[in-house]
């Protein structure tokens, strides 16, 4: 007469079927999960390359005063008023529309149709004034997995990089202007209470000279090497912001001045 199994290797048989089970429709469910969000990663990489191919623009209005970039943008405002800008870095991949919303959030997680995108847009400061304008466009983009945003920018940490892209194309509806880099530093976001830090992230408008000259003297002060270039009062300048994972809350500036 055959034997039966004592009842508790049958709940421990039964346990391990579960713990199978249930370990099995995790992995499952992981592996879907990283599925979707790298086919989402990817057709959020598509919908940014080449979006001025569709831009259709009359080339006959194109004059050294209305540059083909600057028509463009505003064929986009047309439908997005918050693009007030483009941005594009040559030799990268660094070429994007910039918006600007009323709170710095917003484009963490929309693309520049305003749709939900994780990656992002690059999108100016919103204390920013474009009516007068402030002494610095502050740009800030996330560096995404995918290789989009500002992903290329934490390439500058390396000089030899630098030396083949010194420039910085940056074109509103009303300009289409072209910046030297001046300085390339590492940061993060400061507490409160630390005293005598330099808080690049709070630099929009100068409210004085000696304002603007603290500035570029601590931007050159903290750059990894030096450019051999500066900027002097009154010059426009631009500050490209993203993330840096060497530190807790890091930051990674690129900084020019309108040539």
């Amino acid at each position: 007469m055959k034997k039966e199994k004592p009842k508790h290797k049958k709940s421990k048989n039964k346990a391990r079927k579960i713990i199978i089970i249930v370990l099995t429709i995790i992995f499952i469910t992981s592996i879907i999960a990283i599925a979707l969000h790298l086919y989402k990663m990817n057709k959020e990489k598509q919908s940014n390359e080449n979006i001025l191919e569709d831009v259709k623009i009359d080339t006959e209005q194109v004059t050294e005063e209305k540059t083909e970039r600057m028509l463009q943008l505003e064929e986009l405002q047309k439908e997005n008023q918050e693009i007030i800008g483009w941005l594009e870095i040559k030799g990268t991949k660094i070429n994007y529309p910039v918006c600007q919303a009323q709170d710095n959030s917003y484009y963490l997680d929309h693309n520049y149709k305003k749709e939900k995108a994780t990656g992002g847009s690059l999108f100016l400061d919103k204390d920013f004034n474009l009516d007068k304008p402030s002494t610095n466009y502050l740009i800030y983009g996330h560096r995404n997995k995918n290789g989009t945003m500002f992903e290329d920018l934490i390439k500058y940490q390396k000089e030899d990089f630098y030396k083949e892209h010194k420039e910085i194309q940056f074109t509103t509806i009303k300009e289409d202007s072209t910046y030297e880099i001046i300085a390339v530093f590492k940061s993060r976001v400061f507490y409160k209470n630390e005293k005598n830090v330099f808080r690049y992230y709070y630099f929009i408008n100068a409210e004085s000279e000696e304002e603007y000259n603290d500035y570029i003297s601590n931007c050159k002060k903290a750059s990894i090497y030096d450019t051999g270039a500066t900027a002097e009062y009154g010059q426009q300048l631009i500050t490209l912001s993203t993330c840096e994972y060497s530190q807790k809350d890091g930051r990674f500036a690129v900084v020019a001045r309108k040539k």
